[in-house]
């Protein structure tokens, strides 16, 4: 099915926001993220229940469905895919990418987004550690528990970024913390619940807690 711009950003929106694809979506939700007005999100809401993207009632919010839900992962896997090649063959930095990506992935051509997975090795997970959906839209599931969640003593790797904006990016490079990188707690703070960690091959570092709730973990050292 092709769908407009807009309707893609809607479709990727509402997964996201669902908890991919697991509970309704007020428009309220949708209006705040997309920054739209109230009016406006639902005049399109229900152009993609038209479609049986979503089942929308009103009051009781935005529900995916099984084909909204096929259509949103297309979408996530052209921008991940994107974000994949901009970094590891055309040397992006992984703050740099998600905008050009926004761009990329709206281009239809289904031959031309299976030949770039197959160019770049048919990767599982993006520079931000977030799945890449296959061509048939399944993903390899991943345990990611928060960084925060973790006790002073334990040693772990870094497996994924919730919050990627540019900022935490940057941030987060200065300090040496990207995937697969091996990190020590040292201390939790209690009064305002940041840690001291240490970071290998970089050394001891104190972030924030909004920093620990922004980083996850695959697996313990």
């Amino acid at each position: 099915m092709n769908l407009s711009l807009t309707e893609e950003n809607y479709i990727k929106t509402i997964w996201h926001l669902s908890g991919d694809g697991g509970r309704s979506v007020t428009t309220n939700e949708l209006a705040t993220r997309l920054g739209t007005a109230p009016a406006s999100i639902t005049d399109m809401v229900k152009k993609l229940s038209t479609k049986r993207l979503v089942r929308y009632e009103p009051y009781q919010g935005v529900r995916i469905t099984d084909k909204g839900s096929a259509s949103a992962l297309l979408i996530i896997r052209k921008h991940r895919l994107w974000e994949t090649f901009l970094v590891e063959k055309l040397g992006f930095q992984w703050d740099e990418v998600h905008e050009v990506a926004e761009q990329l992935e709206h281009i239809q051509s289904d031959e031309l987004i299976n030949k770039l997975d197959d160019f770049l090795g048919r990767p599982a997970f993006d520079p931000h550690g977030h799945f890449i959906p296959d061509r048939d839209g399944r993903f390899q599931q991943v345990n990611h528990v928060p960084l925060a969640s973790l006790s002073p003593g334990s040693s772990a790797f870094i497996g994924s970024i919730r919050n990627g904006s540019p900022d935490l990016l940057q941030y987060l490079s200065r300090i040496g913390i990207f995937i697969g990188v091996r990190i020590k707690i040292i201390e939790r703070r209690t009064f305002d619940g940041s840690m001291e960690i240490d970071v290998h091959k970089k050394g001891r570092v104190v972030i924030s807690r909004e920093v620990s709730e922004n980083l996850f973990i695959t697996e313990h050292a």
